[in-house]
């Protein structure tokens, strides 16, 4: 073949290796792309194509994007002054053992340190920890999956301190319950929350504003990332295949210097024959 020839070929006979490893793989990722479901403040991705292929033969695309959309990873830095930053939190603490836990919840409701004393499996020390609580069903550009979602709040966020665990992660919007959020009253929101609809819809529910049962601004993100905790958020895809097992877990960012969060591919690894091993380093006989 000729210096500057092209390869053409059809979708259909495109293959790529097999896994020869034995692993099982489940992506818990929710799909990325142009039009993907915002955060309430954030504005949408662009995707442009620098080069294409009847243009280039090529094809590049230049992205201007949040990096907390869809599912990705909050660390130490995106909530407290003076923490790492993604470049400096360990390669250890993105992979690991741990657990995928079933809380289903309802709308605004908190899951609580009686719900995770009793999860199965149980949550170990040094765990990382992904909660489903079925709210991924609902994801996608909707007041539901936003601002009606179920969620953390201190206690869980001081539970998970207590108990130890490397890494948590939840199938809604925010490590946080949203009325605990700038969706409320809190931090960078309008003086009336982001979504003052919604705060006003908690109050005719419930009698009570949402201050004298939300007072705090993140907490969970708090006393999480400020313990080196680390958090994935937006978990979804094939998180109910793997619902209620002990897994490997996988989900590296980019090495982005002074990076506060990151989009992120969180897979779940399964080896139900345990004849899979990590290499030892060894130079090969």
């Amino acid at each position: 073949m000729a210096i500057g020839d092209r390869i053409s070929t059809s979708y259909d006979e495109f293959t790529f290796p097999s896994n020869e490893t034995g692993l099982e793989f489940y992506d818990l990722s929710i799909p990325w792309g142009h039009g993907v479901a915002n955060w309430p403040y954030f504005e949408d991705p662009v995707i442009e194509r620098v080069h294409y292929m009847a243009k280039s033969r090529v094809l590049t695309q230049k992205i201007t994007t949040v990096m907390h959309s869809t599912t990705h990873v909050d660390v130490p830095a995106h909530v407290v002054e003076n923490t790492p930053f993604l470049d400096e939190v360990p390669l250890h603490c993105f992979f690991g053992t741990g657990v995928v836990v079933d809380m289903p919840k309802g709308k605004w409701e908190k899951i609580t340190a009686e719900d995770l004393d009793a999860a199965d499996p149980e949550i170990r020390p040094g765990d990382i920890v992904i909660v489903n609580t079925g709210w991924h069903h609902t994801y996608g550009d909707n007041s539901a999956y936003y601002a009606y979602s179920p969620g953390f709040y201190e206690e869980a966020g001081e539970w998970f301190v207590e108990r130890g665990v490397k890494a948590v992660g939840t199938d809604t919007q925010a490590l946080d319950h949203p009325l605990a959020t700038a969706i409320a009253p809190h931090g960078p929101g309008a003086p009336d929350g982001l979504l003052p609809w919604a705060c006003e819809e908690y109050k005719q529910e419930t009698g009570r504003d949402v201050l004298e049962d939300f007072p705090l601004w993140e907490p969970c993100h708090r006393h999480l990332l400020s313990n080196g905790i680390i958090g994935f958020e937006n978990v979804g895809g094939d998180i109910d295949a793997v619902t209620g097992k002990r897994v490997t877990f996988a989900a590296f960012p980019w090495r982005w210097v002074k990076g506060d969060g990151c989009i992120i591919r969180l897979v779940a690894m399964l080896d139900p024959t345990g004849d899979f091993r990590v290499e030892p380093g060894t130079a090969q006989e």
